[in-house]
């Protein structure tokens, strides 16, 4: 009988890390394949859409669903995201525009929210506590084998398949996930019964849409003094406050404030939002680097990062394994210097930079990343009762996509800055490819310095292009420093509680030593 429940419960955690992986991988694999379907679909104006729909709602999903899976399960709500997911993939493989494109992946956004908040619930619902942090490990070192294999397997399924298979390839993963969690998954019948707080999600979906896009189209599509921007930002600022007062008088509010009076939940949400917004800076620019200073090719693109996604997905499974053994605290503290050093190594690349170098920086950084995926979730939860579970989870996962996303638009804002004015020195003082710097798209250096474009460029100048750009990257990652540091503050501030000490452990040694 043990032996039974045990194969159903590593069945359950195999449908689990499927869906996440899926999940995750899910925005990698169509970033690689975005230059092919826009020559395909068209729309070149209207493809930032694509990323922007999933993202949007995705994380406008994740604190409700998280909420609904606390009020009437975790399985209904994992199985819906699943299938929406599913049905949704197929659809985007169908897209006959950007249009449709973009509302399709709109609606696999809003299974992509139901998904990664409660597989993490539910690993947590499922096993015991002294095996939460090994199993902990396992989950977060998905996020990064995603990294690494989501622009692999988007080039190569674009090179030598078709795009639309980048959306269909989900449709096997999905559905054996599917059958695992139908079919295994044994949910206690007991939920903790509310009110659905109806004005709490349209208030929070608002604000997340408008914040969204108002950064998203920001610099971009329309200037940051527009009025649609401007209507943008103010929208969400009116909604925003909207959102705090509501959930202060809400019975049974969709972000709980109260949590973060608790000072290891809120350190380590701090913790996720900050380390997010310095790693995908990272993730975004290291690739532009090789690209375009060192002369890499767009082809191998996928193959960059492998060096600091294996970095992580190390530290992932280490930081879970010492969960057992040592503080949260006291990992975060390690860790965080560590990724501090990392980040503080890619602030001294040149144009002549070894590979080698870039490599051990890439190493460093995703050592010490890793160590979060696995270590803050489960920090989160400490404190708290099964029944809270989903909706402290999908706020944690909530925090850490808005902190990536922020940093890629406010980062992204300043490389683009700081490339652009010394692109027109160079071409002013050349006197060279002035239609060049007068073309917007020619700001973007995967753009500039793609082989094609490079052949272009008399020698001189292109040196001076690859010079502007090594600077304005490493500008960006001396920037990335600031949330580094004050990571490394908020790691010193955690309070000292360890894996073994939770809630739901000394409940079990109290009921162990009464019998």
């Amino acid at each position: 009988m043990a032996k039974q429940q045990t194969n159903q419960v590593g069945f359950v955690l195999a449908g689990l890390l499927l869906a996440m992986l899926m999940s995750s991988m899910d925005n990698t694999i169509v970033a690689t394949a975005m230059g092919t379907i826009v020559g395909d679909l068209g729309g070149l104006d209207k493809f930032v859409w694509v990323t922007s729909a999933y993202m949007v709602a995705e994380m406008a999903g994740m604190p409700i669903f998280g909420k609904l899976s606390d009020m009437f399960g975790r399985k209904r709500f994992f199985i819906f995201g699943l299938i929406v997911f599913l049905a949704a993939s197929i659809l985007c493989g169908t897209a006959q525009s950007i249009v449709q494109l973009s509302i399709y992946r709109a609606i696999q956004g809003i299974g992509g929210g139901a998904l990664i908040p409660i597989a993490f619930t539910i690993m947590f619902d499922t096993v015991p506590v002294e095996q939460r942090g090994k199993l902990g490990g396992l989950f977060g070192a998905v996020f990064g084998l995603s990294s690494i294999f989501g622009p692999l397997l988007g080039a190569y399924i674009t090179d030598y398949i078709s795009w639309h298979w980048v959306f269909y390839v989900n449709i096997p993963i999905g559905l054996l996930a599917l059958i695992f969690i139908s079919v295994f998954y044994k949910e206690s019948p007991v939920h903790q019964k509310q009110k659905i707080d109806w004005w709490g999600a349209i208030t929070l979906i608002g604000a997340v849409v408008s914040i969204m896009f108002a950064l998203e189209l920001g610099g971009n599509k329309y200037a940051w003094d527009s009025a649609v921007i401007v209507s943008l930002f103010a929208a969400f600022a009116i909604l925003a406050i909207a959102f705090v007062f509501i959930e202060r008088k809400a019975a049974d509010p969709i972000i709980s404030f109260p949590m973060f009076k608790i000072r290891l939940f809120s350190t380590s949400n701090a913790l996720g939002l900050l380390t997010g917004m310095a790693f995908i800076t990272a993730s975004v620019y290291i690739p532009i680097y090789i690209q375009g200073v060192l002369g890499g090719t767009a082809t191998n693109s996928g193959l960059v990062l492998l060096p600091m996604m294996l970095g992580s997905v190390f530290s992932a499974v280490g930081g879970g394994f010492l969960m057992s053994k040592i503080r949260y605290r006291s990992i975060m503290i390690i860790f965080s210097l560590v990724f501090t050093a990392g980040m503080l190594m890619l602030t001294t690349l040149t144009v002549d930079t070894s590979r080698f170098f870039v490599t051990l920086c890439m190493i460093v950084t995703g050592v010490g990343i890793g160590a979060s995926f696995s270590v803050l979730s489960n920090a989160a939860i400490h404190h708290f009762e099964p029944a809270q579970r989903g909706s402290v989870n999908a706020t944690m996962s909530f925090i850490r996509s808005l902190g990536m996303t922020l940093g890629i638009t406010l980062f992204g804002i300043l490389q683009r800055n700081d490339f652009t004015a010394s692109l027109k020195d160079i071409f002013a003082g050349s006197g060279q490819g002035a239609g060049l710097a007068q073309n917007p798209a020619m700001t973007d250096p995967r753009v500039l310095l793609a082989p094609e474009a490079r052949a272009q460029i008399p020698a001189p100048v292109l040196d001076k292009i690859t010079a502007a750009l090594s600077s304005s990257i490493t500008t960006t990652f001396l920037w990335a420093l600031i949330p580094t540091a004050i990571a490394v503050i908020m790691a010193l501030a955690m309070s000292k509680e360890r894996l073994t000490e939770s809630v739901e452990h000394v409940q079990a040694q109290a009921a162990a030593e009464a019998r």
